[in-house]
């Protein structure tokens, strides 16, 4: 998958619990370059694709990315890091 097809996924991070208690910083938009560095960080942002198995069929997934099981009914304990410090991007498709 192309940078471009990346970034236009339209990548939305959701922060840790440290950013949780931020209310403003809960959800936002951010680029690729964005990614790779919290890819980078310490610890490393953990990256959770919410798109359907067919989207992912037909235009792959971010490398590392873990598939959640379901987008709207995964199991939060199973699926999501223990670190509960790390930052968490959410992405999926827009197919409005």
């Amino acid at each position: 998958m192309n940078r471009l097809a990346l970034l236009s996924l339209g990548l939305l991070l959701a922060g840790g619990l440290a950013l949780a208690a931020e209310a403003q910083q809960k959800f936002r938009l951010i680029e690729l370059s964005e990614l790779e560095s919290l890819q980078k960080g310490s610890p490393p942002a953990t990256v959770l694709d919410a798109n359907d198995a067919e989207f992912r069929e037909k235009n792959g997934v971010i490398p590392g990315a873990k598939l959640l099981s379901s987008i709207d009914r995964y199991d939060v304990q199973k699926e999501l890091p223990a670190d509960r410090s790390a930052p968490l991007v959410f992405y999926c498709s827009n197919r409005l």
